[in-house]
């Protein structure tokens, strides 16, 4: 019966954490967490940097495609708000006989986030695979898209060929 007791109150006083162990253990969290959010943060603007980049080509390239499988003109105009805020792109056609472009849908936001255009841009792809500007620019054609102090530029060759670069 006296083991008993003995093991009883040796398991009182060693149950437990001490005060300043977990405050060790909320230290080393603040530290860690200090350290880990400036970086999580910058992962997550550049993947939406890359969604809305990836958007834009995404309806540069179905635009295009559009025009060489129907065999008559297709654009895709991207354009933001005041300041190239909130971008959308709106993809319209031009069937054979018609004098203008012809919305289809309605426009298409390239970002849940206030990602910024940098100049309202209309592609106008012909059925030959050819790509031309209004208004009209040189080729290659290049636009830019930035979100959080980042920057990537969108190329745009005279036969529609898409390249990204930071």
């Amino acid at each position: 019966m006296i083991g008993t007791k003995q093991t009883r109150e040796m398991r009182k006083t060693s149950a437990g954490f001490t005060m300043v162990e977990l405050a060790m253990v909320v230290l080393i969290s603040m530290i860690t967490a200090a350290v880990a959010l400036p970086i999580v943060q910058t992962t997550v603007n550049k993947y939406q940097l890359k969604g809305a980049t990836a958007s834009a080509t995404w309806a540069i390239q179905s635009t295009r495609f559009q025009a060489l499988m129907q065999g008559y003109s297709y654009q895709v105009t991207l354009s933001g708000g005041t300041g190239g805020v909130n971008p959308t792109y709106q993809i319209a056609s031009k069937p054979l006989g018609a004098t203008s472009y012809s919305n289809i849908g309605s426009s298409i936001p390239l970002s849940g986030k206030p990602v910024v255009l940098g100049a309202t841009t209309v592609f106008q792809f012909q059925p030959n695979g050819t790509v031309a500007t209004s208004p009209v620019t040189s080729s290659p054609f290049t636009f830019t898209i930035a979100y959080s102090g980042t920057t990537e530029t969108i190329t745009v060759s005279n036969y529609g060929n898409v390249n990204v670069t930071p």
